[in-house]
Formats: structure tokens, sequence, C-alpha cells
């Protein structure tokens, strides 16, 4: 799949453009390809398709409240798989359907302290 989001991003740069402003600062290549593609699957009607509409959506709240909804869901998933964070259920819940389909095949194992209590007994 991260094959066919760079495809998809080679054949519209503008919306590789705008994928690009949401990424943070420091954030590694390996974290921002799964979250883009993250952001890319939920993006649906908040990726501008005009530089025109681009400028249009700043000014839209919804929107924007829409779109900083979706990078916080995406920071949440990206920081539970490659970090371990844990979320409130209805959190998680949301965040792992969000990200159904998408395969993270290096991410690190994480054991939590619930499952190191349990093992001891």
């Amino acid at each position: 799949m991260a094959q066919d989001v760079a495809e998809y991003l080679s054949q519209n740069p503008r919306v590789a453009a705008w994928a690009e402003t949401l990424r943070c600062e420091g954030e590694t290549d390996k974290h921002w390809r799964h979250r883009r593609e993250f952001l890319l699957r939920n993006a649906g009607d908040l990726v501008p398709s005009t530089p025109g509409e681009a400028a249009a959506d700043a000014e839209s709240g919804s929107r924007r409240r829409q779109l900083q909804q979706l990078v916080s869901f995406s920071m949440a998933w990206a920081n539970h798989v490659f970090l371990g964070c844990r979320y409130p259920q209805k959190v998680m819940d949301k965040i792992l359907s969000m990200a159904e389909g998408i395969k993270v095949t290096d991410a690190p194992i994480h054991t939590t302290r619930d499952e190191l209590v349990a093992k001891k007994g």
C-alpha cells in the first residue's frame, strides 16, 4: 500500500504538497510515511483540489476543525503504533478503525505494565 500512496502522490503533486504541510518538524521518514497514509485515507474532501480552495479552506472554521481533528487522530495513531502510547478506549477504537488496512511491518513491539504484572503473577 505504501507504494500505492507514493504513486498516487507522484501523480497528484498538489495533494503531495498539501500533505507535506501536515508533516511535523523532526518527524522521521518512517513515521511520516505511515502517518501520511493515515491522513490521505481519511482526508476525504479535506484535501483542497485547487490553490484557491486551499485559501478558502483556511477561512472555513468547520473544515479547519475537521482537519485539526484528523491530524490529531493521525498523531495519536502514530504514537500508539511507534511509541506504544495508549488512549481512552473510545479514541483507540476510532483511530484503529481509521487505520484499518494500513500495513506497518517495522513497528516496535511494546509490552504494557499490565502485561508485565500478569506475567509475574
